[in-house]
């Protein structure tokens, strides 16, 4: 190693840049100025890259979905056209809602699944959590550090996917619990729900009139509506031992 390769060496090691290959990303004939701007974007796509590895990980999100794998011949109730129209990713900036309704396996958190990775790969910070986990986290969160380290995270997202609502019953307690959380995040952080439910079904659930108008009222304010319907996907594509 040369003696201006070890100064770099130093400098970047003082700087706690990433170390690159400096003899390739310097191309011949770059004026100095041209040099310096290679090297800059060079760090900062290394920083992008980083911080986006880190908001990846602070997720929670399951393994990636694409429109590319979701088949619009098969779910009909919702167009490739809105999808991509969502994909903008601009409806998180004024605060709005999605949800995603109908029965399993139908799609729901695919898709929601794929606008959160939309949302990430944008630079938005984005929490996935299950209504059942959310409500575990709520009630421990005085009392379990990683509970309320969560929840934290979630006050800092722009959006944050809330996945199978419904799926199983809460207490009368824990629906106040969503309830308090539904109002804190309220035109300030977006949500997207996945449920097996109608509105209609919601009280069924939830336990409580009064407290489901109030959770929807504030859900449904600044809202997109995709209610899914057909058959479960899985079920129709289900793969056999003995195929």
């Amino acid at each position: 190693m040369s003696k201006i390769q070890q100064s770099i060496a130093r400098l970047t090691t003082e700087l706690r840049l990433k170390p690159l290959n400096y003899n390739e990303l310097f191309r011949e004939g770059l004026t100095p100025l041209e040099s310096v701007e290679t090297f800059l974007q060079a760090q900062l796509a290394l920083k992008e890259a980083r911080t986006t590895e880190l908001r990846l990980k602070r997720s929670y999100l399951p393994p990636k979905k694409t429109l590319k794998e979701f088949d619009f011949g098969f779910q009909r109730s919702i167009t490739k056209e809105q999808m991509l129209r969502l994909t903008d990713c601009s409806w998180i900036d004024e605060a709005y809602n999605i949800m995603f309704l109908g029965p399993p396996s139908v799609g729901k958190t695919h898709l929601a699944t794929t606008l959160a990775y939309e949302a990430l790969e944008r630079g938005y910070s984005v929490s996935f959590v299950s209504l059942d986990d959310l409500i575990r986290q709520l009630k421990t969160a005085e009392i379990a550090p990683s509970s309320k380290r969560r929840l934290n995270y979630y006050k800092k997202s722009d959006l944050i996917i809330i996945d199978e609502v419904g799926f199983l019953p809460v207490t009368n307690s824990e629906a106040n619990l969503f309830f308090r959380f539904v109002s804190a995040m309220h035109e300030k952080t977006s949500l997207v729900i996945t449920s097996n439910k109608s509105f209609s079904e919601w009280a069924g659930f939830l336990g409580d009139e009064v407290i489901t108008t109030a959770i929807l009222d504030r859900l449904v304010f600044k809202c997109e509506i995709f209610n899914m319907s057909g058959d479960g996907y899985r079920l129709k594509h289900r793969k056999s031992i003995l195929d």
